[in-house]
């Protein structure tokens, strides 16, 4: 049976998500997005990977699971956790030993399975919240 376009997507997303997110390979984004990448949450390619170097120096146990994907077309939503330990410094912060347990939503566009643009949002509210909690 032929493959959809947007399960071909979804496996693409799922795959980045994998290993930029799970395993920390940042140059996994020379494979996975395109020439012409918008980042529209952390600025830039070198943005969404400096992010990424923050969360995996302060959380480095952590993990990311999707909970659940959406696709249509050429987007994929995706609603995700990222649960860690905070064990090094976050954004000045200094350790606290405090797990985290937040929500996060992604949105991805995806062109010839090249992820072409993202943006995303995370509920920081509660993860400064956790990080406060003694």
């Amino acid at each position: 049976m032929m493959q959809t376009m947007e399960q071909k997507n979804i496996e693409t997303v799922t795959a980045f998500i994998e290993a930029f997110w799970n395993e920390s390979d940042m140059e996994c984004t020379d494979r996975f997005l395109s020439d012409n990448y918008q980042e529209l949450a952390y600025e830039s390619k070198e943005g969404l990977k400096r992010f990424a170097g923050k969360i995996l120096e302060a959380f480095p146990d952590k993990r990311y699971t999707v909970e659940e994907m959406i696709a249509q077309g050429e987007k994929v939503l995706v609603r995700m956790t990222v649960k860690g330990t905070h064990t090094g410094t976050f954004f000045g912060t200094a350790p606290t030993g405090n797990s985290i347990d937040v929500t996060l939503y992604r949105q991805y566009r995806v062109v010839d399975g090249k992820i072409a643009e993202h943006r995303g949002w995370i509920d920081m509210v509660t993860m400064w919240r956790q990080l406060q909690a003694s």
